[in-house]
């Protein structure tokens, strides 16, 4: 195992984040007694343990682990601490003399631990009533007569196709910071919702009508293919009409443009009313983006997986700004940045992160660019 594989693994134990099979390889990894020391050492170093300070209590880490687990609701995460219940002990004798409980948390000192808020999924209903979608459930999903209409699949909605007569009834979707959710329509297609996204779409479409829905924020679109009805996504600088696709929009509020990049088939572009002259056609790898404000839809090729990355977990920064890379990391992590190196933020960077905690992005950042940080809870100050 590498080195950076090892602090990969190290970070996701102390933060929480570990699949069992990750726990399982860093157990296998601390049978050496030369990974032991490596182990204490980046404890040690980046976790501000003090070891002639605090002493170590075994069974109140035990304890606090049993608590955990039965508070957790999430079926996933109940498996994942208990893993960490059953491979403790080796991780207390890698410790030894290290404290790292305190008020429910493994490690004394949470300086250089993000604690990422948690907000809820909130369905907002065709009359105006909301209710929080809990992503362990699953679930019928009713109409306001409490007729079925489709199934929560954790953290999926699905609404069955019926035959649509009399007035479009819409739901609305957001999606906090830190989370993502996936929606079918009734149609068939299958919307991917980022971060800090809100998407508005009926819940059955009619006949001989159009299919639209409304975006703000960013979400990756599979439509299913229908020649006599297109599919809209309305955003509030850009409209995007397609017969049945795959692409990806980018259309948060706060961001300088609207980004549309086409995966596979047709759409094209148009701002306010369409018409055969403000229309531009994208075709597949390539993006087109309108600067908010402006009326001007520029083209150009562009790497479509670094566009899409995020669906799979991924952050992918290609010649991005340190202030656009730390505004995506706000919405990815459910944190808050203040940077206090203005000179950082025009910076350009390169860099790609699978699935990875926020622990090691900072880590990278921190080792390979000598950037400065500090962590309180949620919020992290750039230096």
């Amino acid at each position: 195992m590498t080195v950076k594989k090892s602090e990969r693994l190290i970070v996701k134990f102390i933060t929480n984040q570990a699949s069992k099979d990750e726990i399982e390889a860093l157990n296998e990894w601390l049978k050496e007694e030369e990974n032991q020391i490596v182990f204490k050492d980046f404890v040690k170093i980046n976790y501000a343990v003090d070891a002639a300070t605090y002493t170590f209590d075994s069974s109140e880490v035990k304890k606090q682990l049993t608590e955990r687990i039965q508070k957790e609701k999430n079926v996933f995460q109940k498996r994942i601490f208990s893993s960490y219940y059953k491979y403790a002990a080796i991780f207390i004798l890698v410790l030894g003399g290290f404290y790292f409980y305190q008020n429910s948390n493994l490690f004394h000192h949470k300086e250089n631990v993000v604690v990422p808020r948690q907000d809820d999924i909130v369905l907002q209903l065709g009359n105006e009533s909301t209710e929080t979608i809990d992503i362990s459930e699953s679930k019928n999903v009713t109409d306001k007569d409490g007729k079925v209409i489709g199934k929560q699949e954790k953290n999926r909605l699905v609404y069955y196709k019926r035959d649509g007569e009399g007035e479009l009834v819409y739901n609305t979707l957001k999606i906090p910071y830190g989370k993502k959710f996936e929606v079918q329509l009734s149609d068939g297609t299958i919307i991917y919702l980022n971060a800090g996204t809100s998407l508005r779409y009926p819940v059955q479409f009619l006949k001989n009508q159009n299919r639209h829905v409304f975006l703000t924020g960013e979400a990756y679109f599979e439509v299913s293919k229908d020649k006599l009805h297109p599919f809209t996504v309305n955003t509030k600088e850009v409209n995007v009409e397609v017969l049945g696709t795959k692409f990806n929009v980018n259309s948060y509020s706060e961001d300088r443009s609207t980004d549309v990049v086409l995966v596979e088939g047709k759409v094209s572009l148009y701002k306010d009313e369409k018409r055969n002259e403000n229309q531009v056609y994208l075709t597949p790898g390539i993006k087109g983006s309108n600067i908010h404000g402006q009326q001007k839809i520029t083209t150009e090729s562009v790497n479509t997986d670094y566009y899409t990355a995020w669906v799979k977990g991924s952050l992918v920064f290609k010649n991005a700004s340190f202030e656009s890379i730390i505004k995506k990391l706000e919405r990815h992590y459910n944190v808050t940045f203040i940077n206090k190196n203005k000179m950082l933020g025009k910076e350009i960077f390169n860099a790609r992160f699978d699935n990875e905690p926020i622990e090691v992005v900072l880590k990278y950042f921190s080792d390979s660019y000598a950037i400065d940080y500090k962590i309180n809870e949620d919020q992290i100050t750039i230096k």
